[in-house]
């Protein structure tokens, strides 16, 4: 099952890579990973998405809690309000799609940074599943020169 850890660390250095390190002895794969400082410039919220049964992420998040950088440390997967992951793409596009192409980013409340000639560079903000269903989409109407998907964050 997919999980969704938030944990607050504090911002120094090796800090991010006890974290990482926790999970690469115990041979667990981290899917995305997202870390920005908080209104506390001196502690970071880091978000982590991994895959586990619900006994072994809540060891995890056990053994997370006890690293001497976390300050906490919760699986949100199951009390999360908010999940949102931000997608930039440059697409490649023939005129005959520029609307069809443009229409589809709108209806996935996205946005068109930029137009030069038959280039597009948009962003989408939604969850894991809505952006993995556009770029499939998308890709059936435009060419995708770069994607950059910014990992899960939650809230």
């Amino acid at each position: 099952m997919r999980h969704i850890i938030t944990i607050l660390l504090q911002n120094e250095a090796g800090a991010l890579s006890r974290v990482a390190n926790l999970f690469s002895t115990r041979a667990y794969n981290i899917e995305s990973l997202a870390v920005a400082p908080t209104l506390d410039a001196s502690v970071s919220k880091l978000t982590l998405v991994t895959t586990g049964d619900d006994l072994v992420i809540s060891q995890l998040t056990s053994q997370l809690r006890k690293l001497v950088d976390v300050v906490s440390a919760d699986d949100v997967t199951k009390t999360r309000q908010a999940e949102r992951e931000l997608l930039l793409i440059k697409l490649q596009v023939t005129s005959a799609n520029m609307a069809t192409v443009k229409a589809l980013i709108s209806a996935t409340d996205g946005h068109t940074l930029s137009t030069s000639g038959t280039q597009i560079v948009a962003e989408v903000i939604a969850d894991e599943a809505s952006i993995s269903a556009f770029l499939t989409n998308i890709s059936k109407h435009a060419e995708i020169i770069e994607a950059v998907r910014s990992g899960t964050l939650a809230i």
